[in-house]
């Protein structure tokens, strides 16, 4: 599925707690500038309002008609309805609101909302990570490629969305790829979430050099403490972080264990992965230990930290081999390595979400 030349036009938005920002893509790349607009998260009519201002703004500065409008929008949410449920950072959003109606009626354009982690994904299967990493692999001989991707955004949350062979999993509910509810490895008794964003980073390094949580600094501070570029606890910083990426890695490796792929990260979070990356792809690699002594592998693949260079030189590496059919002259190829990988997203997150927006608008229109 390329839609990087079609000519369609769609409107975008990537709604946050603090801004609403607002685009138009058109074969897979902004065509306008941006509008950003306040979000008014506690007043309902407002924040609609904004809503309607921005795509009407949007839509002056295009010289032909927009084909749909489609755009991420935090849940819980029925988004197949386009009904919008009760939002933590959105409070004026309360006991179901039919905002994709009310966009609909108003602008008389189909209207498409979905999960930000969801279209994220769909956007790095589409135009982003996927079909970088099968580029590389097919520049280096190698006959390999990959249909299956899983994408996690770190941030003030924790998300995520899961795409196979480039259809996105949405679910029976709309809930497919909730691994913010998986179960947090370094702390069992909360979800994952709590242990992978923004809070999560801040809480660990407070722990870990003996401050109250509303005395740490952010994760980007931490990140410089860390690297030795302001002044801090750099040994908490660097503990902080693999922390965060041992649960990080427990959590990939929950769902890579029933989606057979690769995963990419994005979010704020990510500038961080010196940091955690390492602790990820140990955990990924690392072993249980069964009740008679036995190791056996945490994943039943060897999993690559795509953003080392060795280790992507021995990701894309064939470890072919040629084996005889017994009691026959016939050889076929065998591949006794089975590989996943993990890396950072290289075209953005908002971009990626814009993408993923646009794309699924227009597979749900060409159906």
């Amino acid at each position: 599925m390329n839609y990087g030349k079609d000519e369609r036009i769609v409107l975008t938005l990537d709604a946050g707690g603090t801004n609403f920002v607002f685009s138009a893509i058109k074969g897979n790349e902004e065509i306008v500038d941006q509008v950003v607009l306040p979000p008014y998260g506690n007043d309902l009519l407002k924040s609609v309002q904004s809503i309607k201002n921005g795509f009407e703004e949007i839509k002056s500065k295009l010289k032909q008609k927009p084909d749909a409008i489609s755009f991420a929008f935090p849940g819980p949410a029925d988004y197949q309805k386009g009904i919008i449920g009760d939002l933590g950072n959105l409070p004026g959003y309360r006991n179901g609101v039919p905002l994709g109606p009310i966009l609909k009626n108003h602008f008389k354009l189909p209207v498409f909302i979905n999960n930000d982690g969801d279209l994220y994904a769909y956007g790095e299967a589409i135009a982003g990570y996927l079909p970088n990493i099968n580029n590389i692999l097919q520049e280096s001989g190698s006959v390999k490629r990959y249909k299956n991707l899983i994408g996690f955004t770190l941030g003030t949350g924790f998300g995520s969305g899961i795409v196979i062979n480039n259809n996105l999993l949405i679910g029976d509910n709309s809930n497919a790829g909730e691994v913010w509810l998986l179960r947090s490895k370094v702390n069992p008794k909360v979800n994952a979430e709590e242990s992978i964003s923004i809070r999560a980073v801040k809480k660990f390094y407070s722990e870990k050099s003996g401050i109250k949580f509303n005395d740490s600094p952010g994760p980007k501070v931490i990140y410089e403490i860390a690297a030795g570029k302001v002044a801090g606890n750099k040994k908490a910083a660097i503990r902080a972080y693999k922390k965060m990426g041992e649960a990080l890695g427990d959590t990939i490796a929950n769902v890579l264990t029933v989606i057979d792929g690769i995963a990419v990260i994005g979010g704020g979070i990510a500038a961080a992965s010196l940091l955690f990356m390492p602790a990820l792809i140990d955990e990924l690699n690392s072993k249980f230990i069964l009740e008679n002594g036995i190791e056996i592998n945490r994943l039943d693949m060897k999993a690559f930290n795509l953003e080392d260079e060795d280790d992507l030189k021995k990701f894309i590496k064939d470890e072919d081999r040629e084996i005889t059919v017994p009691g026959s002259n016939e050889k076929i190829i065998y591949n006794p390595l089975k590989k996943t990988g993990v890396g950072i997203s290289k075209i953005g997150t908002s971009k990626a979400i814009s993408i993923g927006a646009y794309a699924f608008a227009l597979n749900l229109l060409d159906r």
